[in-house]
């Protein structure tokens, strides 16, 4: 049977995942008697979670004639001879009207009826509830017909999962690419600089970035050589280190990652508080040390000018239009921690935005993928620089929250694991019971109802 995309917006999406049935119709009688069976309803119906009575209803009042739906042998029949393009257009009229989510077009919604007898839709995606118009001639016959309740779709996971999968696969492909790669360049180098066994005892000197990069406090302050000397049956090689502080952050740059050098040069700056702090005797009173720079400028402003530099920074990057794939490695070269940087990042590509929040992060979602690519742990990170921001841009994001998370869950840039556990993060922390954590209950609800039903599968 041929399928479609439900909703005229996605008929074009190839790969979208929501689909129902082309519309089958034959025309049965003669004169007075003359009516138009739609063959397939029940199959459309089914595909939009709507009792297949409803949308005959609706043909019926939308073209003035009688419409009946037969439950027992699912036999839809409307009367009068009409064409199968015009009663797909009213199908998609009724689609939009009450299937699709109000907010974010979803068609994962289902009828409510409240206690003053209006109709509305409740979107298990992002949790907007839509309120229905009740001028239409169908809002009388769903009152006196309510809808069952029913579980969501069981294989909406299905393609999601198989999507995730492939694309571990091709990062893994190329992760192995890049190692050979650099294989070969160390081979290379090896070969032209040191003999083969002075390479070999250099790769064991330097098997771990914390024995070759971290100095111990004494090494900081007393600044010895570290002497590593490789024999050899023709010559002897002797590889001198500096592990003075400057020379640690000049390497922290060259040779690590952005995570990593943000964690050694934590230690070497805390080094270098200590020192400062240690009183030392004058005149036989001991002398107060005075606070570090950075410390007098967030006492004399009274907040952190560090986080202000790096959004400007950015924002500065930005507007010269860097593209989303150099923005790894403009993080790279900026200074602070990696959540510094996420928070950052997040703040000056959204600052100022007031209304349609959730479309400035569709369009800028290539700027967060690009800024999670560095490891799985960032996902965390964008998810708390979200959380931050929500927290203090007003009502406007805070409200959107949702819809935020559906849209880089759909995008890809995040996913469902990391999503619930920053959720149960929040939870347990001070701002338990605020706004942003109600408004996001409703995703976290689908994401976790999704995945028990495709475990039941």
């Amino acid at each position: 049977m041929a399928l479609q995309n439900i909703g005229a917006s996605n008929s074009d999406d190839a790969f979208y995942r929501y689909k129902m049935p082309k519309m089958v119709t034959k025309v049965e009688g003669r004169g007075n008697g003359i009516k138009t069976n739609i063959v397939n309803m029940v199959d459309i119906a089914k595909a939009l979670a709507r009792p297949a009575s409803y949308t005959t209803k609706y043909f019926g009042c939308e073209l003035g004639a009688q419409s009946k739906f037969d439950e027992k042998t699912g036999t839809s029949l409307v009367n009068g001879s009409h064409e199968t393009v015009k009663l797909a257009g009213l199908l998609e009229n009724f689609i939009k009207k009450y299937v699709q989510c109000y907010g974010c077009g979803n068609p994962e919604t289902e009828i409510i009826i409240t206690k003053s007898q209006m109709l509305q839709l409740k979107c298990a995606a992002c949790g907007f509830v839509s309120d229905v118009d009740m001028r239409d001639k169908l809002t009388t016959f769903i009152l006196k017909n309510p809808p069952e309740s029913k579980k969501g779709s069981k294989d909406k996971k299905a393609l999601r999962r198989a999507e995730k999968e492939r694309l571990k696969e091709g990062e893994a492909a190329d992760e192995e690419l890049k190692k050979l790669k650099k294989d070969g360049k160390k081979k290379g180098s090896s070969a032209k600089d040191v003999p083969a066994k002075a390479s070999s005892t250099r790769k064991k000197a330097n098997s771990s970035d914390e024995e070759r990069i971290s100095p111990t406090h004494s090494q900081v302050d007393e600044k010895e050589e570290v002497v590593v000397s490789v024999d050899d049956d023709d010559d002897d090689v002797q590889w001198q280190t500096d592990t003075s502080l400057e020379a640690a952050r000049q390497r922290v740059q060259e040779q690590l990652s952005a995570a990593t050098a943000d964690m050694v040069m934590l230690s070497t700056i805390e080094t270098e508080k200590k020192a400062a702090r240690v009183p030392s005797k004058e005149n036989g009173r001991p002398k107060v040390a005075s606070p570090p720079r950075e410390e007098k400028t967030k006492a004399e402003n009274g907040s952190p000018s560090a986080h202000g530099t790096l959004v400007d920074e950015l924002k500065l990057d930005l507007q010269k239009g860097v593209p989303a794939s150099q923005l790894k490695s403009t993080l790279s070269s900026l200074t602070g921690s990696a959540q510094e940087k996420m928070d950052a990042l997040f703040e000056a590509l959204f600052e100022g935005v007031a209304k349609g929040f959730v479309k400035e992060v569709a369009k800028k979602r290539n700027y967060l993928a690009a800024a999670v690519t560095q490891d799985e742990g960032s996902q965390l990170l964008l998810l708390r620089a979200i959380g931050a921001f929500c927290g203090k841009s007003g009502s406007s994001a805070v409200k959107e929250v949702a819809l935020i998370l559906k849209t880089l869950y759909d995008a890809d840039v995040l996913e469902e694991e990391y999503v619930v556990q920053w959720y149960r993060e929040g939870l347990k922390g001070s701002h338990k019971d605020s706004q942003m954590w109600k408004n996001t209950k409703p995703f976290i609800e689908w994401l976790q109802n999704a995945e028990s039903e495709t475990e039941e599968d």
